[in-house]
């Protein structure tokens, strides 16, 4: 299938012929035909397969010239929404049509200036968008497309309840697209409220990374975790590394260690970090003025970095799903990609819990010529392991007490 044969207006054609698209993905040869037949859509699949073209082509298609507002898309995240933002851009570069983003961290008046000169599509963040309508600034009566992207992150965020709010203001005849990684009952519920009659489309297992990723454990004891993950990016071959943190507060700190390390180029990314210090990082790390970036899972899911070769756990998940969103940061869009993750023997559960959410297995590898303090992780498994252990024992356990003869 080709992009011609979707039913897409020219203007979009060629958007997608500059934006070096070729043949559309799985959920955008079964999304796009039904959006311009007006059906409601709920889409779900692995991430790094297109959604946002999913929508936005057959929408923009559909809004065709400038009018009013018509279309409202939500995101979880002020970077999701500035990225979802871009991509209405460059799609919509040969039409005639305003938008205008909306999320916090920034002032109100340029924001309000937008909405009052008159826009077609709005991309936002639920808080800020409801402090606008709060302030009726943003007129939803003649809104047509409403467009929920990444909601099972809006789940994990709390924004649920805003996001039924929004949906109450808006018009009951427009079309609902809902898109989501995954699909937990919370999300289902919000769907079946939200949608009317919708065509549904499951593209892949949603507990699966995509196949072109390869993934390893490097077993270690816990007081070498940052010499490890400094020994991995000295002994890798990487274009561009996220390493993703469990804390705001380890994501600094790893950053620090690897600036003072003095060979890599390091940005960082979370909640804490001023939202123009945030596009900077994002941005300097798509242009490759950073080739590491440490992150939060505020950058696991949703973001669209290409040409990612390598993803770091630096430590273990908790959460198996969270594993699967971290390492699509990389292997998108049929690309290669390894995903490697350091693992310290109090997180051997996680990493089990992990393999079977996967349905796989996952290699145990020891880093060449790295000097390795002795850990039972990095043998698990084998019959040297089992026996180095059973030496240990052995050699801590006490003598026993030789008993003396009554005389």
């Amino acid at each position: 299938m080709e992009f011609r044969e979707l039913g897409l207006s020219d203007e979009l054609l060629r958007a997608v012929e500059a934006q070096g698209f070729t043949e559309p993905t799985g959920i955008q040869g079964e999304a796009i035909p039904r959006i311009l037949e007006g059906r409601d859509v709920i889409g779900s699949s692995q991430t790094g397969t297109g959604k946002t073209a999913a929508f936005g082509l057959p929408v923009l298609t559909r809004l065709a010239r400038h009018g009013t507002l018509r279309c409202l898309i939500l995101e979880p995240t002020r970077e999701l929404a500035a990225q979802v933002a871009e991509h209405f851009r460059e799609l919509g570069q040969f039409l005639d049509l305003k938008g205008v983003l909306i999320h916090g961290g920034v002032g109100y008046g340029s924001q309000i200036d937008a909405l009052q000169t008159g826009v077609d599509y709005v991309v936002a963040t639920p808080g800020r968008l409801l402090d606008h309508m709060g302030r009726r600034a943003v007129d939803l009566r003649n809104l047509e497309f409403l467009i929920l992207d990444e909601v099972d992150r809006m789940l994990d965020m709390g924004f649920l309840p805003d996001v039924r709010k929004i949906v109450n203001a808006c018009p009951s005849n427009r079309q609902t697209l809902l898109f989501s990684a995954t699909m937990p009952p919370e999300i289902r519920s919000l769907a079946n409220w939200a949608t009317r009659d919708p065509y549904e489309i499951f593209i892949g297992q949603q507990c699966s990374p995509a196949d072109t990723v390869t993934h390893a454990f490097f077993p270690v004891a816990t007081e070498q975790r940052d010499a490890l993950l400094k020994a991995l990016l000295e002994k890798t071959d990487f274009h561009s590394v996220m390493i993703f943190t469990r804390t705001k507060v380890e994501a600094d700190r790893v950053t620090r260690e690897l600036k003072e390390h003095g060979q890599f180029r390091v940005a960082t990314l979370h909640a804490d970090i001023r939202q123009r210090d945030r596009e900077k990082a994002l941005s300097g790390f798509r242009d490759g003025e950073f080739d590491v970036i440490v992150a939060t899972d505020l950058a696991a899911r949703g973001l669209d970095i290409s040409g990612v070769t390598h993803v770091i756990n630096y430590r273990v998940p908790e959460n198996a799903e969270d594993y699967v969103h971290r390492i699509g940061r990389t292997g998108r869009a049929q690309q290669e990609g390894d995903a490697f993750t350091i693992l310290a023997g109090d997180e051997a559960e996680f990493a089990r819990q992990i393999e079977r959410f996967i349905g796989r297995s996952i290699e145990r590898r020891r880093l060449e010529g790295f000097d390795y303090v002795y850990t039972a992780m990095l043998d698990e498994g084998s019959a040297a392991g089992r026996k180095r252990l059973l030496q240990l024992l052995k050699k801590d356990r006490p003598k026993p007490r030789r008993r003396r003869r009554a005389r």
